[in-house]
């Protein structure tokens, strides 16, 4: 590291230490963080800024399918008290000026339902938020669903919902099989298990379909099953 680095390293450490309170520390932090950000050769990854939030300053998503039984929401309580946060909580800014959780749910939940959490956070939540364009609230979605698989646990009966308001959005079955995962298959069950199945009745479902081959906004043509 030069010295002229080295220089306004001291400096910043200065001016962040005489702050006034926590908060106003934490504060300063993120705004560092954000600036240093903005010019990362990594930026276009979320985890490149992590920020420090009120955890009542963010609020659940309405969808998420994800759920966790008693002794592992406990383990996750000591696992953050012993190993403290290291994963952030994903979410996204929404136009109402809000900030919901994509997903970390339950990690926020720690906090607000465990004294020695809370304390250790001071009340905060660290965050990531979701890359630009992905705000829809079909990518969100999608992308609750991959993060939910991708640890290998998700709720059937509220992911057939997702799956439900996914072809009420006008999202083809090629989109949703791409974006949250899921094969053909699995796809029509859970069509089946909210009653959409019907709406693809005496129709064929080809064997020879990749969700690469196809438009995204396709709909794939499955057979009559009830």
């Amino acid at each position: 590291m030069n010295t002229t680095i080295t220089e306004l390293l001291d400096l910043l450490k200065k001016e962040i230490e005489s702050a006034e309170s926590i908060d106003s520390k934490i504060g300063l932090l993120n705004d560092i963080r954000k600036e240093l950000h903005s010019i990362s050769p990594l930026k276009h990854h979320p985890v490149d800024c992590v920020l420090w939030v009120k955890s009542d300053d963010v609020e659940p998503n309405d969808y998420n399918p994800n759920s966790i039984p008693p002794p592992e929401q406990e383990l996750l309580h000591e696992s953050i008290a012993n190993d403290g946060y290291t994963m952030s909580i994903v979410t996204f800014n929404d136009p109402d000026g809000k900030i919901k959780i994509v997903d970390g749910f339950h990690r926020r939940l720690m906090i607000q339902i465990h004294d020695d959490i809370k304390q250790s956070t001071h009340d905060y939540v660290p965050l990531t938020f979701i890359r630009t364009g992905q705000e829809g609230k079909g990518d969100r979605m999608a992308s609750t669903i991959r993060h939910n698989r991708a640890r290998g646990s998700h709720n059937i009966e509220l992911m057939s919902t997702i799956v439900s308001e996914l072809v009420e959005m006008g999202k083809g079955d090629a989109w949703i099989c791409k974006h949250i995962g899921m094969s053909k298959d699995e796809l029509l069950r859970m069509k089946q298990i909210t009653g959409l199945a019907s709406l693809f009745q005496n129709k064929d479902f080809s064997e020879a379909w990749e969700a690469d081959s196809i438009d995204e906004n396709d709909t794939l043509e499955t057979e009559g099953k009830a």
